[in-house]
């Protein structure tokens, strides 16, 4: 039996291994040594105490940030089965100091940064290089012999196994916690040995910082032992291990950490998830499986039968048939799969297989479920709110909690209905949040309503965003003012018109009233400069919806209103010579402005606006313009003819007459297909207005029966996208209006043709019979029925 006498206690671990873990605690309870060394960043030893706080639960991580630069940043994720948390629960509860001894961040942050920048510059001289036509030379295509290595994995393809997740299990997770029983440290001087041999076959393997952090680790060993005697705990990577055992010089430790970069860092506890944990972490030892391992370490005994009853609830709160038959025979189908490849306990992948194949019915649609939501899991760890924190990341989680918005791990939508002051509260801070860059949620569309009133948001929180509230600390020290500043410097840094648009449309949402004299000076200027057509039509639509939010958030919005109206009489100027010779292309662009405008315009001319009540009629005006002009390619022509008709300006009549020339045999085909996609295609409802008249089919069909053979495969292409864009209900109405052979006919014409549905005059009966279900859904009643009936027909 080992025993632990007297020198440091080497404790190799793998991070976030929970056989580690159990035998870090039953090597510190053996031991009892005076001082815990553990890998991490020395400024974290004052956040140590805060580990034994009540609302501290992990998974959580330790963040370092750049003061002046938040976004540089780096985190050391702890969970409940991670060896180094496991140590400073220990030396917590027993009264020992826990220090960390690994490389201050204040190097590893400006380190990061220079090989950011070298990387960077190397990346510049060859393309540099490529550019010229060079080829690399020797040294850049040589590749380092010192390839960066995995430890586990070496050592499970030794053992024969390809997979060092499974060789890991067998080893230690299935030995009973890494072998724990009368000899709490031979785990650890085996795992020794081992990195020993792979250290003299591999050298550091890659790991050139190594050496640096190895230095620093055993410079804080030394000062550990020189102030607690020869009783002293370190908890690091195994890999770390055969190099703080080796003895080496003062001197010659001091010399490797001469001359690092520095930059100021500062601190602090964030909360972390399990999916966070899955990938590769800060210390650079990324799970697959973190559900599975926190599962391994929570269970004090028959893991595999708790770990089915686990899934089997999953599975029936999902609404799955999963009986208790099912866990017994999901069970006994793991056990005997381990039987037969040889392995000590059932691991995740012979309980995998068992539950796709008994609880699943071989189906791995529900095994994904099992994966995602256990395997992998959702767990959000949560930090006390002394944690050291920065005054803009304390006003939101003031903000979170008096709004009742929890930060949650798990994707979820959110439905507000902004007419109450709590979900009004809500929007205002989800947009506040979304200009700071802080993507908490995501707008989505409405389901069931589109009135500005409502509005829905899928939120989920990612650890990430902590560092994103750090950043937009530099912004203000509340959510408000940080928003403020940020809208007003994003404002004058915008070039692009539609962008600035874009913006005050934000601010509106995000209610920033003190933010939109800056964004509205920057507006106005760039729309005095902005010449271009395109751009004035892209930015219009933005700006004008901006309008509508005044009703509902109470914002004053006439500041926008005369910026609005200037914007469009420019448009409505500029817009015929803009449309006039452009090819295909850019006159599809144009089209789509024209609808953009179209539909701005609609907003801005409704009562309320402010804005002049001619507004209308000379984009209407604007519309004739288009119409009428040969220079005008034939898909904006037929959109606004298509405008004009919808909006009452245009009888059906003249939209016949003006379709018939377009179609007429003096056209070119080209030009006529693209008349045709402006006034029925684009998602306009052009399909139903066929349905309902057949004279402009008739049109449509004698056009395209007319169309010479060779110019026919040229318009095929276009006008296939036209009409496949229609329902496909729409689609074989029109069908089977073609075959029967539409025309510009009356309907005694029809009811003499045997069209069915078609008869000479109305018939009040078959009109009578909707009048109950009409009156039902109207809720009116009996009295009313015959004034409804006549009104009716």
């Amino acid at each position: 039996m080992t025993t632990f006498t007297a020198g440091p206690l080497l404790l190799g671990v793998r991070h976030h291994g929970p056989g580690s873990a159990r035998a870090v605690r039953a090597a510190l309870e053996a031991a009892t040594p005076e001082v815990v060394l553990i890998e991490g960043p020395p400024e974290a030893d004052a956040l140590v105490p805060l580990a034994a706080e009540k609302d501290m639960r992990p998974p959580v991580a330790l963040l370092a940030h750049v003061v002046d630069e938040p976004g540089r940043s780096a985190f050391w994720p702890l969970a409940e089965f991670s060896p180094e948390w496991v140590a400073i629960r220990w030396a917590l509860e027993h009264g020992v100091p826990a220090r960390f001894i690994d490389l201050p961040a204040t190097h590893t942050l400006a380190w990061g940064n220079e090989e950011e920048k070298r990387a960077a510059e190397e990346e510049k001289r060859q393309e540099e290089k490529r550019e010229r036509g060079e080829e690399a030379g020797a040294s850049d295509r040589s590749v380092d012999a010192d390839v960066r290595i995995d430890p586990l994995a070496v050592l499970a393809e030794t053992a024969g196994y390809d997979d060092p997740e499974r060789w890991w299990e067998d080893v230690v997770e299935h030995r009973g916690g890494a072998g724990i029983g009368a000899d709490p440290f031979a785990p650890f001087t085996a795992l020794e040995e081992a990195m020993g041999a792979l250290r003299e076959a591999y050298g550091v393997g890659g790991h050139d910082r190594d050496l640096v952090r190895e230095a620093y680790m055993r410079l804080q060993m030394r000062a550990a032992q020189r102030e607690f005697g020869d009783e002293v705990a370190v908890v690091c990577g195994a890999w770390h291990v055969p190099a703080l055992r080796q003895k080496t010089a003062v001197a010659a430790d001091r010399a490797l950490l001469k001359g690092l970069p520095k930059a100021k860092a500062d601190m602090t506890w964030v909360p972390w998830t399990h999916r966070r944990l899955s990938r590769a972490s800060g210390y650079g030892a990324g799970i697959d499986s973190p559900g599975w391992y926190g599962h391994l370490f929570a269970a004090p005994d028959r893991p595999v039968e708790r770990w089915m009853t686990k899934v089997a609830r999953l599975l029936r709160d999902e609404d799955r048939m999963v009986s208790s038959a099912h866990v017994i025979e999901a069970v006994r189908l793991a056990d005997t799969l381990a039987a037969m490849r040889g392995r000590p306990l059932p691991g995740l992948t012979e309980t995998t297989d068992a539950v796709r194949a008994v609880m699943c019915e071989g189906s791995d649609v529900p095994l994904g479920l099992v994966h995602d939501r256990l395997v992998v899991g959702d767990v959000l760890g949560e930090v006390p709110q002394s944690a050291p924190a920065v005054p803009l990341q304390r006003d939101l989680a003031r903000a979170q909690k008096r709004l009742r918005l929890k930060p949650e791990p798990m994707e979820r939508e959110l439905e507000l209905d902004l007419r109450g002051e709590t979900d009004a509260g809500r929007s205002r801070l989800l947009h506040r949040l979304r200009l700071l860059g802080i993507a908490w949620g995501e707008p989505t569309a409405s389901r069931g309503s589109t009135g500005t009133f409502r509005e829905t948001w899928r939120l989920r929180w990612e650890p990430e965003l902590s560092v994103r509230v750090a950043e937009a600390g530099v912004w203000g020290t509340t959510v408000l003012s940080a928003a403020i500043g940020k809208a007003e410097a994003d404002a004058v840094a915008a070039h692009a018109l539609a962008d600035v648009t874009a913006l005050a449309e934000r601010c509106l949402l995000a209610e920033l009233p003190d933010a939109l004299p800056v964004v509205m000076r920057v507006l106005a200027d760039r729309a005095a400069l902005d010449a271009d057509v395109g751009h004035l039509a892209q930015a219009l639509p933005a700006l004008v919806r901006s309008l509508r939010y005044g009703d509902v958030r109470g914002t004053d919005t006439h500041a926008l209103t005369d910026v609005a109206v200037g914007l469009a009489e420019r448009i409505f100027v500029g817009l015929p010579p803009a449309c006039a010779a452009i090819d295909a292309e850019a006159a599809e662009h144009m089209r789509r402005h024209v609808d953009a405008v179209h539909g701005a315009v609609g907003l801005l001319g409704e009562p309320g606006t402010a804005a002049p009540g001619g507004i209308r009629e000379r984009w209407h005006s604007v519309l004739r313009v288009l119409a009428g002009r040969d220079t005008v390619p034939g898909v904006i022509r037929g959109r606004t003819v298509r405008l004009l008709l919808d909006d009452g300006e245009l009888g059906e009549d003249e939209a016949a007459r003006l379709m018939g020339l377009v179609l007429s045999p003096g056209t070119e085909p080209g030009d006529a297909a693209a008349w045709i996609e402006g006034f029925v295609g684009g998602g306009s409802g052009g399909g139903m207005l066929l349905v309902h008249d057949e004279r402009l089919l008739g049109l449509v069909d004698a056009w395209l029966t007319g169309v010479p053979t060779e110019a026919f495969t040229d318009v095929l292409p276009l006008l296939r996208r036209t009409f496949s864009a229609y329902e496909a209900g729409v689609r074989r109405t029109l069908g089977e209006l073609v075959r029967r052979g539409p025309g510009a006919r009356g309907s005694a014409e029809a009811a003499a043709s045997g069209i069915p549905g078609f008869a000479p005059d109305l018939d009040p009966g078959r009109a009578d019979a909707v009048l109950p279900v009409l009156s039902l859904l109207l809720g009116l009643d009996e009295a009313n029925d015959d004034d409804f009936a006549g009104v009716a027909r």
